[in-house]
C-alpha cells in the first residue's frame, strides 16, 4: 500500500463527464488499498473568466477581494468530485485551503506554502477517505483566502505530498508522459521513462509545458517524487508507468553515461532586442537592464559585441514577447541616460534548447548543435548555456526544421516512428 497525491487539471476537470472520468480513476487506485490525497484545478476557462469579472468591477481591484474571487473555481471542482466519488461508492470529502489549513505568505494572488498542517488530512486518508482539496488556494496570517499565481495547483499538489510523506505525486496532464521533444514536431520522439529534477527545471524553463517551474524546484528541494501521466488514458492504464521526475541518484549509473541529452525544448515566446551603440564605459549596461529589472521583465540571453576599437558596443537581449513593447518603450524612456543610438527589435525568434544532465561529463554538445544547424542554413542569433543546457536564438521559420535535425543529431529519435 501506498500514499499517493493525485492531481488534475483544468483540462481534466472541464465538465462533469471528465470529472466522472477522473474519479474512475481515483477509484481505481483506491481499490487497490492506497491512501489517496487529490488535488484539482478550475475548470479549463474559469480562471480567465473569473479574472474578467474582477477587472469588469473594478480595474483597480482589491488583491485580497480578487483571491476570493478566483480561488471559488478549484472550489467548486473540489466539491463536485468529492460528490462524484461518493455517488461511486468512494468516502470522500472535500477540504478547502482554509480547513487545513494551508498558511501562506507574501502577497496576495502570489502567495507561497509556508506550511501545511496535516493531522485531520492524516486521519481521514488512514481510514480510508479520499481527500479532495482545491489547488492554487491557501490562506493568510489573517486568515483570509490567498491564491499561489498561474500554474499553482502544481504546486499545491506537490506541497501537500512533502506535507504528508507520500510515496509519489502523480500529475495528470493531456500526455502520457515527458517526451523527448514536442511530439507535434517530432514523429519519431520517445516517452522517457525517467527525468531528474533538475533536467525537469531546465526543460520548463526553456518552453517545456508539462509541469510548472515552481512545482518541479518545490518536488527537488523536498525530495518529492513526481509522475507524469495521461488523465485521458483508461483508468487501468494507470498501472503502466508514465515519467518519473527523481533525483539523480535514483537514476542507475549506465543510464547516466548513455543519457548524454535528456530532450529539446522549444519557447516561442521570445523577442530580440538590440540596443546599439552604447557607449563602452563602466555603468552602461546596468543602465539598460536596471530599469528592465524594476518594472519586472525578465532578460533572458544576453550578448555584448566586442568593442576594443571603438569607444561603443551593441547589447543583444531577449524578453518574453508580451513585453517588448514596454520594454521599448522604458528604454526609449531613458535614451539621454543610456546614450544609445536606436533600438532594433525582433518579435519573430524561437529559442531551442537541449538539455541533459550528461553535459557534466561529456564535452562536444555544443559544437554538435551548431554544427548541426549550420549544415542545414539555420543561422544562430543569440546563445546561453547553463552547466545541463545549451539555448540558441533562430528565425521562428526555422523551428521545426532546427528541432527535428537536433533530435536525430544526438540520437533522440525512436526506432520506430510512432
Amino acid at each position: 500500500m501506498a500514499r499517493i497525491v493525485m492531481k488534475f487539471g483544468g483540462t481534466s476537470m472541464a465538465g462533469m463527464e471528465r470529472i466522472r472520468n477522473v474519479a474512475a480513476r481515483v477509484k481505481h487506485v483506491v481499490d487497490q488499498g492506497h491512501e489517496v490525497a487529490v488535488v484539482v484545478s478550475a475548470m479549463a476557462g474559469e480562471t480567465d473568466r473569473l479574472v474578467g469579472f474582477c477587472k469588469e468591477a473594478s480595474p483597480l481591484y482589491d488583491p485580497a477581494e480578487y483571491d476570493v474571487v478566483v480561488a471559488s473555481g478549484e472550489q467548486v471542482t473540489s466539491g463536485l468530485l468529492a460528490m462524484t466519488l461518493k455517488a461511486m461508492g468512494v468516502d470522500a470529502r472535500s477540504w478547502l485551503g482554509w480547513q487545513l489549513p494551508i498558511r501562506s505568505s507574501e502577497a496576495h494572488s502570489k502567495a507561497r506554502i509556508d506550511t501545511i498542517e496535516t493531522g485531520a488530512l492524516l486521519a481521514a486518508m488512514q481510514s480510508g477517505q479520499v481527500a479532495v482539496i482545491p489547488g492554487f488556494q491557501g490562506q493568510m496570517e489573517d486568515g483570509r483566502v490567498s491564491t499561489l499565481g498561474r500554474g499553482g495547483s502544481d504546486t499545491s499538489a506537490v506541497a501537500i505530498a512533502a506535507a504528508v510523506k507520500a510515496d509519489r505525486c502523480d500529475i495528470y496532464t493531456d500526455v502520457d508522459g515527458v517526451y523527448t521533444t514536442d511530439p507535434r514536431i517530432v514523429s519519431r520522439a520517445r516517452k522517457l521513462d525517467k527525468v531528474t529534477y533538475e533536467e525537469m527545471l531546465e526543460l520548463a524553463s526553456v518552453g517545456s509545458k508539462v509541469l510548472q517551474t515552481r512545482s518541479v524546484a518545490l518536488a527537488m528541494k523536498e525530495k518529492v517524487r513526481v509522475q507524469v501521466l495521461s488523465s485521458f488514458d483508461e483508468p487501468s492504464n494507470d498501472d503502466e508507468p508514465g515519467t518519473m521526475i527523481v533525483g539523480e541518484e535514483e537514476i542507475e549509473g549506465s543510464d547516466m553515461e548513455r543519457q548524454l541529452i535528456t530532450g529539446i525544448a522549444v519557447d516561442k515566446n521570445e523577442a530580440k532586442v538590440i540596443v546599439t551603440r552604447v557607449p563602452d564605459k563602466p555603468g552602461a549596461v546596468a543602465s539598460i537592464f536596471g530599469p528592465l529589472a524594476d518594472a519586472s521583465i525578465n532578460v533572458d540571453m544576453i550578448i555584448q559585441n566586442d568593442s576594443k576599437d571603438t569607444a561603443e558596443t551593441d547589447v543583444t537581449f531577449t524578453v518574453p514577447r508580451a513585453d517588448l513593447a514596454r520594454s521599448v518603450d522604458i528604454l526609449e524612456s531613458r535614451k539621454a541616460e543610456i546614450g544609445f543610438n536606436r533600438l532594433i527589435t525582433d518579435a519573430e525568434v524561437s529559442k531551442v534548447s537541449v538539455v541533459g544532465v550528461g553535459m557534466r561529463s561529456h564535452a562536444g554538445v555544443a559544437a554538435t548543435m551548431f554544427k548541426t544547424l549550420a549544415e542545414r542554413g539555420i543561422n544562430i542569433e543569440a546563445i546561453s548555456t547553463s552547466e545541463i543546457k545549451v539555448s540558441v536564438l533562430i528565425d521562428e521559420d526555422e523551428t521545426e526544421l532546427a528541432v527535428r535535425v537536433l533530435h536525430t543529431a544526438y540520437g533522440l529519435d525512436a526506432e520506430q516512428a510512432a
